[in-house]
Order: structure tokens, then C-alpha cells, then sequence
């Protein structure tokens, strides 16, 4: 079962897929699906709206922040880590799936942040 939001894209993806109680949650680009434009702001700007991205596809498939057990975060320059583990701490709160970061040396549309994840389904 995939959850029903879907951003306009041309990859052969879907954004979010359900197999065996989880949400493999595709990488989440800093695009905005909306406007397709890139946030202004820096690495903070592209993390929040990456994370963004995110919670439309756990929301679509009855899932919360709190549902999410793994995340993969894809970042341009490692010497962004402490803005965006700040972002990320601030979007989980109390909440601390397992996690890593990932140096890329760059990413689809000129995004500086990608998030992919999974998530339990609790329904």
C-alpha cells in the first residue's frame, strides 16, 4: 500500500511505501512540492523544509514524528552538521529515532538536504 501524496516528479519512485507494518519514506529533497523552488535561508532553511516534506508523507500514511524509528539525512557539506542536527533535534523534540549522516557532494535540483526514513505503522 503507498500513501496518496505524491509530489510532482519524474523519478520512478513513490514517495512513501507500507510493507509489513513500516513506511519506507523515499528521500525527502529541500524542494518545496508546492512551488518546486528551493528555500531561502541557507542549510536551517533547506533542513526545515526537507523535514517538512517528510511529515506530508508520514501524514498521508496515519503516521506521526513519534512513528519514525530511522533516518538517513544527506548533506552537502559536513560542516553543517551542528545546524542540522539542531533543526532535527528541534523537529523530534524528545523523540531520537536512530539516525545518520551522510556527506554527498551534491544533490537532485541543487537541494543542500535530503531525509529519507522509516516509520511504524500503527493502525
Amino acid at each position: 500500500m503507498e500513501p496518496e501524496y505524491r509530489a510532482p516528479n519524474g523519478g520512478h519512485y513513490s514517495p512513501g511505501v507500507i510493507s509489513n507494518g513500516l513506511l519506507f519514506v523515499s528521500g525527502q529533497l529541500s524542494l518545496d512540492p508546492d512551488t518546486r523552488e528551493l528555500p531561502q535561508g541557507g542549510v536551517e532553511a533547506h533542513m526545515e523544509q526537507a523535514l517538512a516534506n517528510l511529515d506530508r508523507v508520514l501524514r498521508e500514511a496515519g503516521c506521526g514524528r513519534e512513528d519514525v524509528v530511522q533516518c538517513r539525512v544527506y548533506v552537502t557539506d559536513i560542516a553543517h552538521w551542528d545546524q542540522i542536527n539542531r533543526v532535527y533535534a528541534d523537529y523530534f523534540g524528545p523523540h531520537r529515532p536512530a539516525r545518520i549522516v551522510v556527506p554527498a557532494a551534491s544533490l537532485h535540483f541543487g537541494c543542500l538536504v535530503e531525509i529519507e526514513a522509516v516509520a511504524e505503522v500503527r493502525k
